[in-house]
């Protein structure tokens, strides 16, 4: 099958997955259930190990579309996350996470057993989720295992995201030297955060002593191990495992870095490693003897079970059973296209306030470093019904007929957050909505507000651009980099390895010169702007204007950026003058040593801490009156 056809298969597939949870110990879990109602289905099944951290987050576009065509092929497949990641409930910051984890594989291999009935099942492992199944093939007597760009040493691995740590430091320590401190006393010092996501003491303690062995692979009626192209290092271990008499089957396949280590919104799936994968799993993974259907999800239905199984029990402020807190996946709008997660409140809050939080980028609805999951559940805990939405076409929502996945500004996400908002008011009972995102998020619910969804505070972190036109590109020129490069370039100005790159022709003279040019140009059309705003004189694209007409509607405005964000200046171009005019109505924080997306816990602890006071600070008391006047302007 060719990589188009595979396409098409992953698409029809992806329809007829069900979103759950289950249980690992006392914890749950959450996954997604992926089958194939077009195709019978085998005696086989398919867990999904996922990768760590932001690989993880680059790469779930990409394990769903694994999920997908394994589907496709009548292989249930279930992908989830660990404990401590994505939806699932929290981890015990003192836990070993690769132990945890490995037991949380097979409660996910048990789970699939007992919805589907296969007999047999194959562990698909990538990246650090490859040497999680290898240790956990035995336990849950696996019959097969597809293992990608595996890691297969923890000893190596663990020097790899040491590397990535100590260039965090390097930057973190670059941006604190020109802004005050903002770090926090984190609880367990012992601990590494890496691109944000954290590992404790006992599992950097483990990591050393966790190898992939093919002592684990007896009984294994198959092997596949995708190596990748750019840094191969499975070649020796496959051949071991051959040599132990595991059929093994060893490919080297590009792809890797743009899977799970490119950026979300560049992120893509690996077309040749899917192929391989999917012509694998026909060879061994496939015996068509029934056929099993699976129903699709009612609009704004609860997805899942009504009962326990169909949501995440949360603990609240005390230990009663009324406090506490409960997590749901839902689908909403008329055709079921976007999905999102709810956190409730304990069952007797009476003052139905919601928060609606939109995507970060192409993220998923867990947000940057799992930040959503956080503020989710700390706001339910103070009376907030909490919704993380997928916007269509973004993370497990679906997009649009005719309309290409992974925008990150899709032009109908002004219907999609209509329809969110429609759903909390109408399931809820809810009578004050919150709306927030980070970057893109941000830009998303300002625009909702400028269009007058019925809102009453917005939430806006780190926005880098006010308007989008279709046709836009994220890899072109933008107002961010104009506002923002010019800074740089001056403090690189006495950089020797700056004047190296520049004297050896790495450095592209003709995009500098261009931002040097647009600057002024910029602060001349806010000047002019003013003008033109005090003399009455009607503006397109006019953010002071929006602003003004927002607040007098009597919502309340948040803007929180990281310090040196391009936003800022760049809202001071843009809007003018009116920010200050608007008073109370529109408010800017500013968060020192942090950076677009607040990777580092400390700074991140502070933002949390920051939306957390704006959320529960007062309604506006009256809709203010903002009168433009020639007086008022000079």
């Amino acid at each position: 099958m060719n990589a188009n056809a595979i396409e098409g298969a992953v698409a029809a597939a992806a329809g007829s997955q069900m979103p759950l949870y289950f249980r690992s110990g006392e914890r749950g879990l959450f996954g997604w259930l992926h089958r194939s109602s077009q195709v019978p289905c085998s005696q086989w099944g398919a867990v999904l190990c996922k990768p760590f951290g932001y690989e993880a987050l680059c790469g779930h576009r990409s394990l769903r579309a694994f999920a997908a065509a394994t589907a496709d092929l009548g292989i249930p497949a279930l992908r989830f996350d660990y404990l401590g990641t994505g939806d699932s409930d929290d981890i015990d910051p003192n836990a070993d996470q690769i132990e945890v984890w490995t037991q949380d594989i097979a409660h996910a291999v048990a789970e699939l057993r007992r919805r589907t009935g296969v007999s047999r099942v194959c562990l698909m492992g990538f990246r650090l989720g490859a040497l999680l199944a290898i240790r956990a093939a035995r336990q849950c007597e696996a019959h097969a295992l597809a293992l990608v760009a595996p890691v297969l040493s923890g000893r190596r691995y663990l020097r790899e995201v040491r590397t990535l740590e100590l260039a965090a430091c390097a930057a973190e320590a670059a941006l604190s030297a020109r802004q005050p401190s903002s770090r926090s006393s984190a609880s367990n010092r012992r601990a590494m955060e890496v691109n944000g996501y954290p590992l404790s003491d006992a599992t950097l303690s483990s990591l050393p002593r966790t190898d992939g062995s093919v002592t684990d692979l007896a009984g294994l009626a198959s092997l596949l191990v995708i190596d990748r192209s750019d840094l191969p290092v499975a070649r020796d271990w496959a051949a071991a495992a051959r040599a132990s008499g595991v059929p093994t089957e060893y490919r080297v396949l590009s792809g890797f870095v743009e899977m799970l280590m490119t950026a979300p919104q560049f992120a893509k799936p690996a077309r040749e490693m899917l192929q391989a994968t999917r012509e694998w799993l026909s060879r061994h993974c496939v015996s068509r003897t029934d056929a099993r259907g699976t129903s699709g999800l009612a609009t704004g239905d609860v997805a899942g079970d009504p009962s326990t199984e169909g949501q995440l029990l949360l603990p609240g402020h005390d230990d009663s059973p009324r406090a506490l807190l409960r997590e749901r996946p839902v689908v909403m709008d008329a055709d079921s296209l976007l999905f999102g997660i709810v956190t409730e409140p304990r069952q007797d809050e009476p003052r139905r306030r919601a928060v609606i939080l939109l995507n970060v980028g192409a993220d998923y609805h867990i947000g940057a470093s799992r930040m959503y999951v956080s503020l989710a559940r700390r706001w339910a805990r103070s009376g907030y019904y909490v919704l993380r939405l997928d916007l269509a076409g973004l993370g497990d929502s679906d997009a649009r007929r005719g309309r290409p996945d992974n925008q990150v500004f899709p032009p109908d996400a002004l219907e999609d957050i209509r329809a969110a908002v429609e759903f909390m008011r109408s399931r809820y009972r809810i009578r004050e909505v919150t709306l927030g995102g980070l970057c893109s998020g941000a830009y998303h619910a300002l625009r909702a507000a400028a269009a007058g969804l019925p809102l009453d505070r917005l939430l806006m972190v780190n926005p880098q651009n006010y308007y989008w036109e279709e046709g836009m590109s994220l890899e072109g020129l933008q107002l961010a980099e104009v506002v923002r490069n010019p800074v740089i370039y001056r403090e690189r100005i006495f950089s020797a390895a700056a004047w190296r790159r520049f004297l050896t022709g790495r450095v592209n003279v003709w995009r500098i010169v261009k931002i040097y040019y647009q600057r002024p140009l910029l602060a001349l059309e806010s000047w002019l702007r003013d003008c033109a705003r005090s003399l009455g004189i009607g503006l397109r694209r006019d953010l002071a204007r929006e602003l003004q007409g927002i607040v007098a509607r009597g919502v309340r405005v948040v803007f929180v950026f990281a310090r040196d964000e391009p936003g800022i200046e760049l809202l001071k171009i843009e809007a003018g003058s009116m920010v200050k005019r608007l008073g109370e109505g529109c408010r800017i924080r500013i968060i020192d040593s942090a950076d677009h997306t607040f990777s580092r816990s400390g700074p991140r602890q502070v933002l949390e801490s920051v939306l957390s006071e704006e959320l529960f600070a007062p309604r506006l008391p009256q809709p203010p009156e903002v009168v433009l006047t020639r007086q008022q302007s000079s």
